[in-house]
């Protein structure tokens, strides 16, 4: 097997688009990749950085050959992409959470609630544990500040606004990382990473591989590895950075494993079971 971290890109080799989001967490799995340490054997990688939601609207047309997309955006991509077994961002009873500026009903029946977009995971689970609220779709960096300046009653926090709320003065409503740990006892799946199936299995297990690769060689640089992630850090110091990086960057992420399939059908199978998806998925995962 090749030694991916030895593989020197080249001018005349065909470009991989490697769609990730900028923060913390997918900074830190690429930095290896983006530094140089780690290829993708045979191609040149562009890395294009842009928020899950605008990524997870472009997988529907297959426009990237490898996409971070929300895991609950693979029912309708299905058909396009693999799924990758490595790099997904999976918590242990911690995950999105809904904020405001007061304690209300968890419930949050009647409420404006601002969420980070129709295809995210975060939405989905807010459909799973709350009902009769009036979503507000909105760029997950502009929420906070659509709570605090009174436009929406909560929102829904992702990314390193999970870590920070407290500190600018929310308060938490609802953890839906502890809702879905209650009620099945799984990890509970967020990001998923894809591969386009037009491009074969081969490149798809390289892509793992890589992909594999640069994740471990993070963690084992993770200063350095940090150092690079805090850029698209959006303000957090630096033990906040880690913390959130770890939070995401783990065991589940090295390897989505049985209890992350687990999770992927539990996840659809209770969507399904609301009637917000039609049908479970098959879980292609290479």
């Amino acid at each position: 097997m090749t030694d991916l971290s030895k593989v020197s890109p080249a001018n005349d080799r065909p470009t991989l688009r490697i769609g990730h989001s900028p923060d913390a967490d997918d900074a830190f799995m690429f930095w290896a990749m983006a530094s140089g340490r780690v290829a993708v054997e045979g191609y040149r990688v562009e890395h294009v950085m842009e928020d899950i939601e605008s990524l997870n609207r472009r997988a529907q047309t297959g426009e990237l050959e490898v996409t971070a997309i929300s895991a609950a955006a693979y029912p309708s991509l299905a058909g396009t992409y693999r799924l990758l077994r490595a790099g997904a961002s999976i918590g242990r009873a911690y995950g999105p959470v809904v904020v405001a500026r007061k304690a209300i009903d968890p419930g949050l029946a009647g409420r404006r609630v601002a969420v980070p977009g129709v295809y995210t995971t975060a939405y989905l689970l807010l459909r799973l544990f709350a009902a009769g609220f009036e979503p507000v779709f909105t760029p997950f960096d502009r929420i906070l500040q659509m709570v605090a300046a009174g436009e929406v009653d909560a929102g829904l926090v992702i990314h390193e606004g999970q870590v920070t709320y407290e500190r600018e003065g929310f308060v938490k409503v609802l953890d839906l990382g502890e809702a879905w740990h209650r009620a099945t006892g799984l990890p509970i799946p967020l990001g998923l990473n894809a591969v386009r199936r037009d491009l074969g299995a081969q490149v798809a297990e390289r892509v793992r591989d890589a992909l594999l690769a640069s994740i471990r060689e993070a963690q084992a640089h993770e200063d350095e590895a940090l150092d690079y992630a805090l850029q698209f850090g959006r303000g957090v110091d630096r033990e906040a950075g880690r913390r959130f990086v770890r939070m995401y960057v783990n065991d589940d992420t090295l390897d989505l494993g049985e209890e992350g399939r687990a999770a992927l059908e539990s996840l659809y199978a209770r969507a399904v079971g609301r009637g917000i998806f039609e049908a479970i998925p098959p879980l292609d995962i290479v």
